[in-house]
C-alpha cells in the first residue's frame, strides 16, 4: 500500500486509511468508511485506522475487519434496585456533558424485571477502544456486574427490555463527515482532509 507524505500526521490520529486495491487514501471518518462499505463498489475495501502518527509522517496502523462497521458494541451496568440504577443513568449522562464521549452514542435506563435493572451505553463498534478509555477516564463504576462488547448488544436486543430513559449523546468536536458526491470524490484523492 502506497501511502502520502503527510504534513502534520499526528492530525490523523483516529482517522482511517482506505486502500482500494489500485490506490489508497487517508483521513477518513469511521462514518465515511461505513458509507464506503454500503456501496457495491467498495464493499471488499481494505481499512486501517491511525492509532498514531509522529512529526516525520510515520503512522502506526491498525487493520479493521469490514463488518466492524456495520456493527455495534456497548457496555452494560446492571443494578438491582431502581434508585441505584438510576442514579447510574444520571452519573452517565453528566459524565458526558463534562468529558465528551469519542463518538456517538445512546444511552438506556432500562427495566427487566422489578429486581434487575441496566444502564446501557451502545456505539458504533469501531469506537469501542475509545469508549472503554473514556469510562476508564471518567472513572465511572457501578457496584452491580458489568458486560459489554458486540454480543452484549444482541442479547440487550433479542432480550427488548422495558426502556425507562434514554439520551443520545453526540462527540464535541467531531470532524464532519462528507456524503454522497463530495464522499465520492474524496476516493479519488491520496489525502482526503
Amino acid at each position: 500500500m502506497q501511502l502520502p507524505q503527510l504534513k502534520d500526521a499526528d492530525r490523523y490520529t483516529g482517522l482511517y486509511i482506505v486502500d482500494f486495491g489500485d490506490k489508497s487514501s487517508v483521513g477518513f471518518t469511521a462514518d465515511e468508511v461505513a458509507g464506503l462499505l454500503e456501496s457495491e463498489k467498495f464493499k471488499d475495501i481494505k481499512v486501517y485506522k491511525i492509532y498514531n502518527a509522529y512529526p516525520d509522517g510515520r503512522m502506526e496502523l491498525k487493520g479493521v475487519s469490514n463488518e466492524t462497521f456495520g456493527l455495534e458494541a456497548g457496555m452494560f451496568f446492571y443494578e438491582f434496585d431502581r434508585v441505584v440504577a438510576e442514579a447510574d443513568f444520571k452519573s452517565l449522562v453528566n459524565s458526558a456533558v463534562s468529558a465528551a464521549v469519542p463518538g456517538r452514542a445512546k444511552v438506556h435506563l432500562a427495566k427487566y424485571s422489578d429486581e434487575k435493572f441496566v444502564t446501557a451505553i451502545i456505539y458504533p463498534a469501531e469506537y469501542n477502544e475509545e469508549f472503554s478509555k473514556w469510562l476508564l477516564d471518567i472513572d465511572y463504576k457501578t457496584a452491580g456486574p458489568t458486560e459489554g462488547g458486540i454480543g452484549a448488544v444482541k442479547r440487550y436486543y433479542d432480550d427488548s427490555p422495558e426502556i425507562l430513559d434514554r439520551q443520545r449523546l453526540l462527540a464535541k468536536g467531531q470532524i464532519e463527515s462528507k456524503t454522497g458526491k463530495e464522499l465520492l470524490a474524496a476516493t479519488t484523492r491520496a489525502v482526503v482532509r
